[in-house]
């Protein structure tokens, strides 16, 4: 008698077992497939950070949902320790095992930031530094600061930064993307140079990275930066000054009031190639690599003159005769297109 008492107690032990590793199982399931939040929500996980502080943070976002449930279920599918840091976008409706899964698989939101052809580095810094996404450490508020700050060794630090679109993670500062830039930057510049027309007028990789930043601000028409780089390359080997407007607008600053007059072109400055002959001290932008690659492969060219055409190209001239018949065109130009807007 005893013998089946005990055998009661034990079968009804192994099924109360049974029943509760059931409601438990379904207790999981169920917990599993409820939705951690209502709305997109976006989660940063840092670099160092325990499965525990994970766990904690995504209970603050569904208090019903324990953090040590979390901590168990990471650990149980084995994703615990291979959270990956970064920020993450945690759709509307997810599920732990759906949110646990993409922290495991490291598939984090992934940032841009556009540094433009033909922005001044002050005009880079400035966007660089207003980005959100990009920790600011530098002590620095200026071109030359940032030169001291990272100890580059350029006297300038115009043109020296390449125009791109950069990847910005969750470690990101203006350090470390300014950094990247430059070293693009001198990288290109290196390769470029190596392949550069053996009888350019250029004498170092400085010259062509300025030169290029000129070519950049006066065409965005990749046919003709070749064209317009064979113009300077014309004048700089006769010793004609470039007269490129550019390098007066870039030479006033923030007294350029925003059209260009011929009282301007009187303006001496450094940078302006009315009054200086050669090339000016810095460049005045960031060049592209299309340009890099015009201002040391020019085309071959009698042409010593251009000027803009209306339609938002060139036009280009052997001869001072030539060139003005195509100012005059240009001039004409603008004042029909004056007379139309007035209407």
């Amino acid at each position: 008698m005893k013998r089946v008492l005990a055998a009661i107690v034990i079968w009804a032990m192994v099924m109360a077992l049974l029943v509760g590793v059931g409601f438990g199982f379904q207790w999981l399931q169920k917990s599993w497939q409820q939705p951690v939040v209502d709305t997109d929500t976006e989660f940063e996980i840092h670099s160092g950070m325990s499965m525990q502080q994970i766990a904690a943070q995504l209970h603050e976002l569904n208090p019903d949902m324990p953090n040590e449930f979390i901590e168990f279920t990471a650990k149980l599918t084995g994703r615990a320790t291979r959270m990956q840091a970064g920020v993450y976008q945690i759709p509307a409706g997810a599920t732990l095992d759906e949110i646990l899964t993409r922290f495991a698989s490291g598939d984090v939101i992934v940032r841009y930031i556009s540094l433009p052809e033909g922005y001044t580095v002050a005009q880079a810094l400035e966007r660089i530094w207003a980005n959100e996404h990009i920790e600011k450490t530098l002590d620095a508020d200026s071109p030359e600061e940032v030169i001291k700050a990272l100890g580059l060794e350029v006297t300038s630090l115009e043109g020296w930064l390449f125009p791109d679109t950069y990847q910005i993670s969750t470690n990101t500062t203006d350090e470390s993307l300014i950094r990247r830039a430059h070293q693009r930057m001198k990288t290109i510049l290196e390769s470029v140079w190596a392949e550069r027309d053996p009888e350019s007028v250029l004498q170092d990789p400085y010259e062509a990275l300025i030169l290029a930043s000129i070519i950049e601000k006066e065409t965005a028409i990749a046919h003709e930066r070749p064209m317009v780089a064979g113009v300077f390359n014309n004048r700089l080997k006769i010793g004609m000054r470039l007269q490129t407007d550019p390098t007066v607008i870039y030479g006033m600053g923030d007294d350029f009031p925003g059209v260009l007059t011929r009282e301007h072109l009187r303006i001496d400055t450094p940078h302006n190639t009315y009054t200086r002959d050669g090339l000016p001290p810095t460049p005045i932008a960031l060049p592209s690599k299309a340009s890099l690659q015009a201002a040391v492969n020019p085309a071959k060219t009698d042409a010593l003159y251009f000027v803009a055409d209306g339609s938002g190209g060139h036009v280009f001239s052997r001869t001072l005769e030539e060139h003005n018949r195509a100012v005059a065109r240009w001039r004409a130009f603008q004042r029909e297109q004056r007379a139309n807007q007035g209407e």
